[in-house]
C-alpha cells in the first residue's frame, strides 16, 4: 500500500515510518515541516531505502499536500503532524491551535478533494487515519475509571484541546462528507528518537549530565506507559484494518505514579552507568506542579485487542530498560538536540489566575 505519514520526523512518526518501511510491499511517502521536534537523523536507517520519500512540507500548504497524493496514489492518510508538549501549549497556545486544529482542517480539506476525485477500487481502500491521545478525555479519579472509546472529551490544558478539536473535525468531515476515517487515541509514548523534554528522555539525559531530576507536585500523577514501537504496530493495523468511522484506544496497560517512572530509571543506571557515590536518585528535584495538570490517565485497550489482534509486546520494565540502553548508545542522535535545541530547562511555568 501506499502511505501518506505526516509529522514522520516525530517521535512516533518516525517509529511508523521504520515500521512500515521493514515491509517492501508498502510505500511511505513521509511529509514533515521539520519544526524543533522534527529531526531527519531519525529516519537515517531508512533514508535510503526505495520504497521510503520525504517532503518538506506544510501540512497547511493544501496545493502541496494534494500534489504529493495525486503523484504517489496515496491509499492511506497517517496523521501524526502536531505540536504535542503540553508545557509548550501553556506557554505558547498559538501555534497548536494553528497546527493541530487549523492545520488538520486544511489536511482534511486536501483528503476530501483527492478521495473524490478517486476511481474504484482506489476509493474504496482510501483511509484517513487520524492519531490523536488520551489527554482529550481529560482527568481520572486516582482510584477509579478508565478511557474508553466512549468517554466524554473534557480535555484540560491547551494540547488537549487543540486535539479535541481536531478529533471532532474528522469525525465530522466523515459524518458530512462521507470521508472514510478511523481515529486513534494513544496513552503517553516512550522508547528510542524521543524528544528530551517529555518526561523519561528528559530524565535519563538530566541524570547523565549530574543534573536535577524535576518533578512536578508531589509526582503522584499517574499516566499509562506505551512503547513507541508497540504503538506503530497498533497504528498500522488500525490504519489497514480498522472499520471505518471507528476509534480506537491504544495503551500498554502499565499505569505508573511519575515518581515510581523517575526512580526506575536511576535504579537501572544505577546499575548500567553507576556514579562513584550515591544514586542517580539523590538527584530528584520537587518542583511546583504544572497548571491544569491531569491526575491520571488510564486507557482500556480492549477493543483493539479484541477486533484486531493487538497487543502490546514489551511490558514497561522491558521497554524502560530498552529505552534507556538506546539512550546509552546513542549520543550521535540526543547530544546535538541537547546542545542546540533544548538544554533541559522548564517550560510551561505560566501560574493559574484565581478569581
Amino acid at each position: 500500500m501506499n502511505f501518506l505519514v505526516t509529522g514522520g520526523a516525530g517521535f512516533i512518526g518516525s517509529a511508523v515510518c521504520r515500521h512500515l518501511c521493514s515491509d517492501p510491499a508498502n510505500t511511505v511517502v513521509n511529509v514533515d515541516k521539520l519544526t524543533y521536534a522534527g529531526n531527519p537523523a531519525s529516519l537515517r536507517q531508512i533514508e535510503n531505502y526505495p520504497n521510503y520519500r520525504f517532503v518538506q512540507a506544510d501540512i497547511g500548504d493544501t496545493p502541496t499536500i494534494l500534489e504529493t497524493l495525486r503523484n504517489n496514489e496515496i491509499d492511506v492518510v497517517m496523521h501524526l503532524a502536531a505540536e504535542s508538549h503540553v508545557d509548550r501549549s501553556i506557554d505558547g497556545p498559538g501555534e497548536f491551535i494553528e497546527t493541530n486544529v487549523v492545520g488538520t482542517f486544511r489536511l482534511l480539506d486536501a483528503a476530501l478533494t483527492y478521495w473524490r476525485a478517486l476511481a474504484e477500487p482506489a476509493k474504496s481502500r482510501f483511509r484517513f487515519h487520524h492519531i490523536s491521545t488520551d489527554e482529550v478525555f481529560g482527568d481520572l479519579p486516582f482510584d477509579s475509571g478508565i478511557f474508553t472509546e466512549e468517554t466524554p472529551y473534557a480535555p484540560s490544558s491547551p494540547y488537549s484541546a487543540s486535539k479535541a478539536a481536531s478529533d471532532h473535525l474528522v469525525r465530522a468531515w466523515h459524518e458530512t462528507y462521507g470521508l472514510p476515517v478511523v481515529i486513534s487515541n494513544c496513552s503517553n509514548n516512550y522508547g528510542p528518537f524521543h524528544f528530551p523534554e517529555k518526561l523519561i528522555p528528559l530524565v535519563i539525559l538530566n541524570a547523565l549530565d549530574g543534573k536535577s531530576l524535576p518533578i512536578y507536585g508531589k509526582g503522584a500523577n499517574v499516566r499509562d506507559w506505551l512503547f513507541v514501537e508497540d504503538h506503530a504496530r497498533a497504528l498500522a493495523l488500525i490504519a489497514t484494518t480498522g472499520k471505518n468511522g471507528e476509534s480506537y484506544n491504544v495503551g500498554g496497560r502499565s499505569e505508573r505514579t511519575n515518581l515510581d517512572v523517575v526512580r526506575s530509571i536511576c535504579a537501572i543506571l544505577d546499575k548500567k552507568r553507576p556514579l562513584r557515590t550515591g544514586s542517580y536518585a539523590d538527584l530528584i528535584t520537587y518542583v511546583n506542579d504544572r497548571p491544569g495538570h491531569d491526575r491520571r490517565y488510564a486507557i482500556d485497550a480492549s477493543k483493539i485487542e479484541r477486533e484486531l489482534g493487538w497487543k502490546p509486546q514489551e511490558t514497561f520494565e522491558t521497554g524502560l530498560e530498552r529505552t534507556i540502553d538506546w539512550y546509552l548508545a546513542n549520543e550521535w542522535w540526543w547530544g546535538p538536540l541537547r546542545r542546540e535545541k533544548y538544554s533541559g530547562e522548564r517550560l510551561g511555568t505560566v501560574t493559574k489566575d484565581v478569581a
